[in-house]
């Protein structure tokens, strides 16, 4: 039986029971807070609060979530570790990568292929190395080992940073068949040029890749096409209607289930427990994006729809296993 990394160790594929794939627990600015703590107030009521609502999450049956807060969003391991031992039945794998839409940070700029031009070869990505050893050896000394990678592409589209960091993502993929999570832009059709890089270029497995926030968009055809070539889509931000409706949503779910593809969708928030670079006073929505809209509000409305027992159960339960193990 295949095992899944989580903060608190392997766990058995069966035991990963109804699984949310995008869920971030803190998603921060690391250099803000260290510089400005006061915006982030009480690390212990923090804490507190994130161990409260995922506590919640669980007692309604959820028994894993997939972090991807990775470098670029302030992932910090010992932070989601205190709260994982205080919610010890909920299942919390964590992700390595990279989040940008545009350039690499500073660190990688003169480093890696930053110096091809300079001295006329191709010089090793250090960005891969460091996500293989996330995934094998642990996190910084945190000995927590990361079970997904992360990187993303929006409106901006296949630029030369997004690119490096797709390729460096797609390489730790190959040598550790780890799962990778995409961040795409739908109404920019990124889904695609994800497709060019990570798996005709590159060679990764599209069955063990998610593009993540699909659900942004109402095109189903697009969404078929890119279901047809082996990609689950991450129907993940119900709660997050900017530019869309919760009814828009859940209703291409519906429309995807009816044409066959249940099999091709994975369901969850992309919910947060702190954000710090979204001011509430000007999304006042925000206290309300919580992690019980999936069981709440969702699933009641998929299932008014037509939607089945067994396709709800494939896009909670099956396919997050199939993407976390390959099996």
């Amino acid at each position: 039986m295949a095992q899944v990394n989580t903060v608190l160790g392997p766990v058995d594929e069966a035991d990963l029971g109804r699984t949310y794939v995008h869920e971030h627990i803190f998603t921060l600015d690391a250099d803000v807070q260290a510089n400005y703590p006061g915006e982030w107030g009480s690390e212990d009521e923090r804490v507190a609060d994130a161990v409260e609502r995922l506590g919640a999450l669980a007692a309604l049956g959820v028994r894993t979530i997939i972090d991807p807060t990775v470098v670029g969003l302030g992932r910090c391991i010992p932070r989601i570790k205190r709260v994982a031992e205080q919610v010890p039945e909920l299942n919390i794998v964590v992700a390595t990568g990279l989040y940008t839409y545009d350039d690499v940070p500073f660190f990688f700029r003169y480093r890696g292929p930053g110096l091809n031009k300079a001295l006329g070869m191709d010089v090793p990505d250090p960005m891969t190395d460091m996500f293989v050893q996330d995934l094998t050896e642990g996190i910084a000394d945190t000995g927590v080992k990361a079970g997904m990678l992360k990187c993303a592409i929006d409106e901006q589209g296949m630029t030369p940073g997004v690119e490096r960091v797709m390729r460096a993502v797609a390489g730790a993929h190959r040598r550790t068949g780890a799962p990778v999570t995409v961040h795409t832009h739908p109404n920019s059709r990124t889904g695609l040029e994800a497709k060019r890089v990570l798996c005709d270029e590159e060679g990764a497995d599209p069955r063990r890749i998610v593009l993540g926030h699909s659900g942004d968009t109402s095109d189903c055809d697009h969404l078929a096409e890119l279901a047809d070539a082996g990609f689950l889509l991450g129907m993940d931000r119900f709660g997050l209607n900017l530019d869309t409706t919760f009814e828009a949503r859940a209703d291409t779910v519906v429309e995807m289930c009816r044409r066959g593809y249940a099999e091709s969708m994975v369901l969850s928030h992309d919910a947060s427990c702190y954000i710090d670079w979204i001011d509430p006073n000007v999304l006042p929505f925000l206290p309300q994006w919580h992690y019980l809209h999936i069981e709440q509000d969702v699933l009641p409305y998929l299932r008014e729809k037509g939607v089945t027992e067994r396709q709800i159960t494939t896009m909670l339960v099956d396919n997050p296993r199939r993407l976390l193990t390959g099996s």
